[in-house]
């Protein structure tokens, strides 16, 4: 079992590990996050999509100056994820509420990241408040070889005949440092009208999800999976833990099943987002056993995280701890309602000598 006693960075993407306290191993790290950007959305009206709040004209007199701004904080915080172990930003980074392609270009575009040349996987969701689910990706860490987004076709309760237009689930296929992995990124849909009233809507995105997964497994049985988003439900709810059955512990995965790393912070209390004095863990990273191994040959999973720095949270008032969000009643300087949650994975490095 690989100890946490972080030695010493050798080289980018790779630390030092104690391992059974005695013998030091070297093991390439590579961080995969998530991130809400919590309504990403340019300056400019989009006549098919309801952002007209987002414009200079508009509730929010949302202008360039404070695109801008939102960008960079939100440009801020992805390069330092995970960056005090592998000396960079994630290698992948799935997004969610983000307007367009044109905000991910200007995002990745930012001081802090163009250097890290990001790809950008993206399509237009028929959400009808214009929110979309991306991947970006390290181009020098990973090729994608496969992608496709699936449409999530849930109907009014009340008018079955009528469609509720919500995200798509983006899966991505690809090749990270010559390893292939699927990453599929979710944004559920919300709670809105209350968590019983609108759960039916979120089990079926829970059951879409794991229709992709299991047709993944039944192309390769130990495919590297890793699904991650906003969910809008918690590990504990019935969505993951009774459609994906994700489990908490991690020695009781089999192969073509789950294991949600998430559920044991949930269980400590700690969260994502709060709301009414309370935390939820709606962003979650959930693997495949693949990538539960212990033998490190390949890549596999070392832990995982919520990316709570102090500057995220809100500094003061009634919701002080808060998750620091952009925007309340006009543009605050803050963050993201919800914070970034991260895995890493890691490989032994064989030295040649």
């Amino acid at each position: 079992m690989i100890g946490r006693n972080i030695l010493s960075l050798v080289l980018i993407f790779s630390l030092s590990v104690s391992l059974y306290a005695q013998q030091e191993k070297q093991y390439k790290v590579n961080t995969i996050a998530f991130y809400n950007l919590e309504n990403l959305f340019d300056y400019e009206d989009d006549p098919v999509t309801f952002d007209d709040d987002r414009t200079p004209e508009g509730k929010d007199h949302w202008t360039k100056e404070i695109y801008e701004a939102k960008l960079k904080n939100m440009a801020k915080v992805i390069a330092e994820i995970g960056s005090d172990v592998t000396g960079t930003s994630p290698a992948l980074l799935g997004v969610c509420e983000s307007e367009n392609r044109r905000v991910l270009d200007d995002l990745v575009n930012q001081e802090p990241l163009v250097d890290k040349n990001y790809g950008i996987i993206q399509f237009d969701s028929p959400d009808r408040r214009g929110i979309d689910v991306a991947l970006l990706y390290q181009k020098r860490l990973f090729t994608p070889t496969n992608y496709k987004a699936y449409p999530l076709m849930i109907y009014d309760e009340d008018d079955r005949t009528k469609r509720v237009y919500t995200r798509d689930q983006l899966l991505v296929s690809g090749m990270l440092d010559g390893e292939k992995i699927h990453v599929i990124v979710n944004h559920w849909p919300s709670r809105s009208g209350g968590e019983a009233r609108s759960r039916p809507k979120r089990m079926r995105a829970a059951e879409l999800n794991k229709k992709i997964i299991d047709s993944l497994f039944s192309e390769d049985p130990y495919a590297k999976i890793i699904t991650m988003g906003d969910l809008n439900d918690d590990p504990t709810s019935p969505s993951v833990k009774e459609v994906l059955e994700a489990k908490e512990n991690r020695d009781d995965v089999d192969i073509k099943e789950l294991y949600n790393p998430m559920e044991e912070m949930y269980d400590k209390g700690i969260g994502t987002l709060a709301w009414r004095d309370s935390w939820n863990l709606f962003d979650q990273m959930i693997v495949s056993h693949e990538l539960l191994k212990k033998d490190y040959a390949t890549y596999r999973f070392y832990k995982a995280g919520v990316y709570n720095k102090s500057y995220l949270a809100n500094p003061r008032g009634r919701y002080q701890g808060y998750p620091y969000r952009s925007f309340v009643n006009g543009f605050t300087g803050g963050y993201s309602d919800h914070f970034p949650v991260y895995i890493y994975l890691i490989k032994e490095v064989v030295s040649n000598d």
